[in-house]
């Protein structure tokens, strides 16, 4: 006996452990039919877990008190019958059997099942035989709970591995809808369900709304929930997991399938903030386990996590698109406000212009402005930084350089390079924008007395090419905005009749390869040479070819506008 019962406490496995039961038994007590009944505490009813001897085609079940092993079980007293025929509890399920002796599994105080074996011969089992099998009982009881115990060690870990892994698959998914479906996918893995439903909290209407629905069925309508009605209401005011094993008898039950017996909602938390609830449903009573609350309440705080990542997702990529659409809207406004051509009244006047942002809106801006019929101004501004703060404030510089050349007319002694630019000064430096300056190239071509008027304050120098050759005019300023009170210089050139003038910001001269090395003013220069006989727009396209050579491949490092201004008139006596 003490050895049969050192071979049965060392089995952990459950299904060993029954099909090693009979083995043993009958090592000490003959029989034809064998079964172990175990107990299912939340129905009071008993099964056969294994057997030997029993019709295979034949599950059998057996409420506590019912025939001789639901009385064994119940009584916790072992029973021997040796005329099962004149015996009015027994229920026969093995046909052509006489006698039978059956024992309780007890472990500590509480019954698990039964072990109950048969024969076709009257009067088989005795007491004594009675005491050795309750005796081998008591082993086997032990052994099936340590088998459960680690069953269910086994199950949590398993459970926690998987928990893990469903923690990473929902984790890496932004879509809101595709997560839910995942995660209702998913919960299968650890918590099996007849029915699952992931409602989502709105705070604005403080009411839960069902996003996902598994096994509800397609023409099932399944109505909002009020922040505190109902189970998942309930969970989600309180904060807590609600387990009602029978519906019928809880109040708070909401009705919406008919063959709804139990019913477990699990809130699911961010820190203290519950966004919405878990809801688990089944036909049959009492189907929810506090394991399975233990479960899911990790599962819905990864859960939680997630969700709000996607949220979060949702909310910047709809941002992003109404960003994205803000700005093309803003790029097309900025490239609208550049000039498109020179007005035509202008005779022997070609001129041309490109604009390139480093991003989507750049700092840069230029503008040639007619006042009169014998003047040509153009202005090139450059705005400290790029983006949008910078093409916001370009716009500004713009409009303040239209602004006092329009005024030439009435204002004309306020209106002379130096002027505007000191004007200008004063007007950015009061605005109190430390962070922001701007450099501006105000030129003034005077067609009737064939003069050119120049005043700068940053930008880099101007290339003219003349009858004397092509070079820089050189032309230092301090950027406007910067320091209030500032004065600016002029630069008087006479017009020559195949003059050519390239106005370039420092995006164009500073622009760089991928080892650092800037395409210099030298290299605007020697463009200007090859170039200065062709027209205008062709000038401006070879200087742009040359950057975009230079920087091959390389990003831009800077906003980049080009202006080109070529003169032809007719040759002076």
């Amino acid at each position: 006996m003490f050895d049969l019962g050192r071979q049965v406490t060392a089995v952990l496995d459950v299904n060993e452990l029954l099909q090693k039961t009979p083995e043993l038994i009958r090592r000490l007590i003959p029989f034809d039919a064998f079964a172990v009944y175990l107990l299912d505490p939340k129905r009071s009813e008993l099964s056969v877990a294994y057997s030997v001897g029993y019709p295979d085609d034949k599950p059998f079940r057996v409420r506590v008190s019912e025939g001789i092993v639901g009385r064994v079980v119940e009584s916790q007293q072992a029973q021997v019958i040796g005329d099962v025929s004149a015996d009015p509890h027994y229920i026969a399920v093995v046909p052509g059997m006489a006698s039978t002796l059956a024992v309780p599994l007890i472990y500590k105080k509480k019954a698990l099942g039964a072990l109950n074996i048969l024969s076709r011969t009257r009067d088989q089992y005795t007491d004594q035989d009675a005491v050795i099998l309750r005796q081998f009982a008591a082993h086997v009881a032990v052994a099936l709970a340590n088998a459960r115990l680690f069953e269910r060690e086994r199950a949590d870990a398993e459970a926690f591995e998987m928990l893990a892994e469903i923690g990473k698959e929902v984790a890496a998914v932004l879509d809101l809808n595709q997560l839910l479906s995942n995660i209702a996918q998913l919960t299968r893995r650890v918590v099996d369900y007849r029915t699952f439903g992931i409602l989502l909290y709105d705070e604005a209407e403080q009411e839960l709304e069902m996003k996902v629905a598994v096994q509800y069925g397609e023409k099932c309508d399944i109505p909002k929930v009020k922040l505190g009605e109902g189970l998942v209401g309930y969970a989600a005011l309180h904060r807590e997991a609600v387990i009602v094993p029978d519906v019928s008898k809880d109040p708070r039950y909401i009705k919406v399938l008919e063959d709804v017996r139990s019913e477990l909602a699990v809130p699911i938390l961010l820190k203290d903030r519950c966004i919405g609830v878990f809801d688990l449903e089944s036909p049959e009573l009492d189907a929810f386990s506090k394991r399975d609350v233990e479960i899911l309440t990790l599962l819905a705080s990864q859960a939680a996590v997630a969700i709000e990542n996607a949220r979060l997702y949702e909310a910047v990529s709809a941002s992003e698109a109404r960003m994205e659409r803000e700005l093309h809207f803003a790029k097309r406004v900025q490239a609208a406000l550049l000039p498109a051509q020179l007005p035509k009244k202008l005779k022997g006047v070609d001129i041309a212009a490109s604009f390139a942002s480093a991003r989507e809106l750049g700092g840069d801006f230029y503008d040639f402005l007619v006042p009169d019929s014998n003047t040509l101004i153009v202005a090139l501004g450059d705005v400290s930084g790029k983006g949008v703060p910078a093409a916001l404030y370009s716009v500004f510089a713009g409009e303040l350089v239209r602004g006092r050349t329009f005024r030439r007319r009435f204002m004309p002694e306020q209106s002379t390079p130096k002027a505007v630019l000191e004007s200008i000064n004063t007007i950015l430096h009061e605005r109190q924008l430390e962070e922001y300056y701007c450099t501006l190239c105000y030129v003034v071509f005077d067609l009737k007395r064939r003069t050119v008027t120049l005043s700068n304050s940053g930008v880099p120098y101007p290339v003219r090419a003349s009858a004397e050759g092509v070079a820089q005019i050189e032309s230092p300023g301090v950027p406007l905005g910067s320091f209030y009170g500032t004065t600016y210089d002029e630069i008087v050139l006479p017009l020559g009749h195949d003059d050519v003038f390239v106005f370039c910001s420092d995006g164009a001269s500073e622009a760089m390869n991928s080892k650092s090395e800037e395409f210099t003013s030298a290299g605007i220069i020697k463009v200007v040479e090859a170039s200065r006989a062709l027209p205008a727009r062709e000038i401006v396209h070879n200087i742009n070819n040359a950057v975009e050579d230079h920087r091959a491949g390389a990003p831009p490092n800077d906003d980049m506008t080009v202006v080109v201004v070529r003169f032809s008139f007719k040759k002076e006596e």
